[in-house]
């Protein structure tokens, strides 16, 4: 794929299109001044190895100014660096520097909601005539004194929190620190707005949208339906919340948010070559809304819902279903596919913690090799090259609030988050030489460090470094249109196509070796650098388990 560098004349418009995105939690990433917690000095550091991995943008997840009561996506001042990561002049260095790597950098928006301490909710609360006052969503009590519907918070209860001054309710989707902003306001969309080109100004390339389906609600705050126990998907919310027991019509997903997106998208396309990717948080209407969200051209550039971020594991039937039904909804949206995230229990332990001893590394390195070649773009969360396990911690080292209200049941997303392993002899594994970091580094962790894999050519680290370079060399990974091939109940495989190049891939789901006829007439031959084992013999091609083959046809 064709990157773009700072001193380029030519600019690519399209670099997201394909595009592989490296995920850093600032916090958890690299610590530079030794207090235990990550910082933007730190990501410079170790650009290096998100360069050297071959991604082609870094994401960033909150750095701005907050009281971190949900560790910064709770912002209190949407244009300035909390001083626990730096200051604007680190951010600057931090994109030069990046922009000389060739890499992209996306930083996180987090538009849906404010912390409570932000200027405009201490005004907006602060009496019913202010400038502000509706800047937020305020409803009355009902005549009993009760929130105005039966709206439920992601992180557990009532999505309704009391105000003494004003007497009124506001709305908060998730912590009741995180009042939800009201965008049926123009005046909260322009400043909204202008704090995404005070980023853009600064030379950010874009931005990853939180939540970015919660920004409207309902005027009339109807209640929402219940939700027939067979269907809660608990990709959204774990199975102890009570928020899956409703479906969520009226209080996300509204259809004005349409409007909004073609006035963010309008913006960026201001820019030379902005681009952003929304990440949509609905359990049932996941694919529906990343379809209507990214056709057009005129709203988000791509979008990734929960659906490979669930429990379920990815067999051959059911990517097939998500990303097959993406593209049948929206002909000309775009995806982003991720596996893990910040959020959920790292997919090394939610899908290759079951694998038979051995075969562990070989299933994860599989997956990799299905998420780096399905149509779209990807989202990598820092660790997932490493094939990091989810952390298991102790009660008393608990710092999300999620996984405090509802321990021992769910243990909330600390375990995932966790600092990255860079070397395995160093103190915290390199990530500080602190005493105390903000998250411990478990001990089983230091054995994936950086250190320890990189030049294993066996490693799934090196499997990773590998593939990407294999992605780049064939064009029609990136941006070719896709097409599945039935091979079989245990098999994934489809063509790729960009241009004269066809690229089929194969993979194995199955803990068996097996072997796969190809259809006949295809002529296929395979391609080499990609890291996997299978073998065409003829036209039969012998995998075995959780292996893969990756080859061209010829037209």
């Amino acid at each position: 794929m064709t990157t773009t560098s700072a001193t380029s004349t030519t600019i690519d418009k399209d670099w997201w299109r394909g595009a592989v995105i490296y995920q850093i939690y600032p916090r958890s990433f690299q610590d530079s001044n030794n207090d235990g917690i990550g910082d933007l000095a730190g990501i410079r550091q170790r650009l290096g190895h998100i360069a050297d991995l071959g991604a082609d943008a870094v994401w960033i997840s909150p750095f701005f100014t907050s009281p971190m009561k949900d560790f910064g996506y709770d912002v209190s001042n949407y244009t300035d660096v909390d001083p626990m990561f730096g200051t604007i002049e680190d951010f600057r260095a931090l994109v030069a520097d990046a922009h000389r790597l060739r890499l992209k950098v996306m930083i996180d928006q987090v538009l849906s909601h404010t912390s409570d301490r932000h200027p405009w909710f201490v005004e907006s609360r602060s009496g019913l005539s202010n400038a502000k006052s509706d800047w937020y969503v305020w409803a009355d009590a009902r005549p009993d004194g009760t929130p105005p519907n039966n709206w439920l918070s992601i992180f557990g209860g009532s999505a309704w929190e009391w105000d003494t001054t004003r007497r009124q309710y506001y709305l908060h989707n998730f912590l009741g620190s995180q009042p939800d902003l009201n965008f049926h306001n123009r005046a909260v969309q322009d400043a909204l707005l202008d704090t995404v080109r005070f980023w853009l100004d600064l030379g950010v390339d874009g931005f990853r949208l939180d939540t970015v389906n919660f920004y409207f609600h309902s005027k009339k705050l109807e209640d929402n339906p219940a939700l027939p126990e067979d269907q809660r998907d608990a990709s959204t919310a774990p199975a102890v919340n009570p928020y899956n027991f409703q479906d969520h019509l009226y209080d996300k997903s509204q259809p004005e948010n349409l409007d909004f997106l073609r006035r963010f998208r309008a913006l960026l396309d201001s820019y030379p070559a902005a681009a952003a990717v929304g990440e949509v948080g609905d359990g049932q209407r996941g694919v529906e809304l990343m379809a209507a969200y990214t056709s057009g051209g005129d709203k988000m550039h791509m979008c990734y819902s929960f659906d490979f971020l669930s429990d379920a594991p990815p067999s051959p039937a059911r990517v097939r279903a998500i990303a097959g039904g993406f593209f049948a909804a929206a002909p000309d949206g775009w995806p982003c596919w991720a596996f893990s995230n910040h959020d959920v229990v790292r997919h090394a332990t939610r899908w290759a913690s079951d694998q038979p001893s051995g075969l562990r590394e070989q299933r994860l390195k599989m997956l990799a090799g299905v998420l780096l070649s399905l149509a779209g773009s990807v989202c990598l969360y820092q660790g997932e090259e490493l094939g990091l396990p989810e952390a298991d911690l102790a009660y008393e080292d608990l710092r999300d609030p999620y996984g405090i209200r509802f321990w021992p049941e769910f243990k909330g997303r600390d375990g995932c988050r966790t600092p990255m392993p860079w070397d395995r002899v160093a103190p915290n594994a390199g990530f500080s030489d602190s005493a105390h970091c903000w998250l411990p580094v478990p001990q089983i962790h230091h054995q994936y460090a950086v250190s320890e894999q990189g030049g294993d050519p066996d490693s799934v680290l090196e499997h990773y470094r590998r593939f990407l370079q294999f992605r780049r060399a064939h064009p029609a990974l990136a941006k070719g249109t896709m097409e599945f091939l039935d091979l079989g109940p245990h098999v994934l495989a489809f063509s790729r196509e960009s241009g004269a190049e066809i690229v089929l891939c194969v993979f194995n789901f199955s803990g068996d070796a097996i072997a796969v006829d190809l259809p006949g007439g295809m002529d296929v031959s395979p391609l080499a650098g990609h890291g996997f084992g299978g073998v065409l013999n003829g036209n039969t091609l012998n995998l075995a388990a959780s292996d893969a083959w990756i080859g061209s046809i010829s037209t």
